[in-house]
């Protein structure tokens, strides 16, 4: 079992890995030549010019992550958790360290002029992906339902809520980038809220999980038990 010291380290990294993401791909989306935001998604922006900054982006936040679901399972366990979050929240992780080594091909007309094609690469970037856009929804999924039965009701809505904008912003944009007409235009958009939910999600359970408050509130779960 972790020190508690350590266990607030590990958190910490959760808080400075999802500020880092949402800040750098909001950041390189409003001056990349080309690129709309709304239409296209956070991927593309590491193709091209300051490419390297969203890839460097990608394995830092994906090892910040990781490193913070090692800080969740210690305190997680003692609230009558198991490795399924924590091991979700390492899926993420991953996930984005995978998607940050390899670039995803072309799409949704960026960049500009080149046509879509399917490239190993590009497959092993939606793998890698897939670990992100899965893993947000089903870790706040199980974690609602632990939060429930230990009587946190609002962190309880919070992550049920969580998980419900994250997979319809990812299914919208999903329908977009595979070419449906009317989700295409803001395929990017929906992509981009998905992301922001997910990620402020992390942000506040880590900060929540090294409180005092949540300290507090867990003694007196036990001593009342």
């Amino acid at each position: 079992m972790l020190q508690a010291r350590d266990e607030r380290t590990l958190l910490r990294c959760g808080t400075a890995g999802a500020v880092l993401f949402v800040a750098v791909f909001l950041v390189l989306g409003s001056v990349k030549s080309g690129y709309d935001p709304l239409r296209h998604p956070v991927s593309s922006l590491a193709i091209g010019s300051l490419g390297w900054a969203q890839a460097v982006s990608f394995c830092i936040s994906g090892v910040l992550v990781t490193s913070s679901a090692f800080g969740m399972r210690s305190v997680l366990l003692r609230l009558g958790g198991d490795w399924w979050i924590p091991g979700l929240i390492i899926a993420v992780g991953v996930g984005l360290i995978g998607a940050g080594f390899f670039t995803t091909d072309p799409i949704n007309g960026y960049p500009p002029g080149e046509m879509g094609g399917t490239t190993a690469t590009g497959v092993l970037h939606q793998f890698f992906s897939a670990g992100v856009f899965l893993g947000f929804p089903a870790a706040s999924s199980l974690l609602a339902r632990l939060f429930w039965s230990t009587r946190h009701p609002w962190w309880a809505a919070c992550c049920l809520l969580t998980a419900v904008v994250f997979g319809t912003g990812f299914a919208l944009a999903a329908l977009g980038f595979a070419g449906l007409p009317d989700f295409q235009p803001y395929a990017g958009l929906y992509q981009r809220i998905a992301l922001c939910v997910g990620f402020g999600w992390l942000l506040m359970l880590s900060q929540f999980l090294r409180s005092a408050r949540f300290s507090r509130a867990f003694n007196v779960r036990v001593r009342t038990a």
